[in-house]
């Protein structure tokens, strides 16, 4: 993931806690999310495929 990924999810994070985020951020905040999750799931998929796991059937 992008370093200025990380660093806008953490910055919103932050926001979120003290000061409370608008409707923008929060939609902002919800596709950072979904791309972190994204590029986390594909890591470890090619992890496993790269360990030998596959999948059951």
């Amino acid at each position: 993931m992008q370093e200025e990924y990380q660093l806008r999810i953490n910055e919103l994070a932050r926001k979120k806690k003290t000061e409370g985020l608008t409707v923008e951020e929060q939609e902002e905040q919800s596709k950072l999310y979904r791309i972190y999750i994204d590029e986390m799931k594909m890591q470890v998929k090619t992890a496993l495929d790269n360990d030998g796991c596959k999948p059951k059937e």
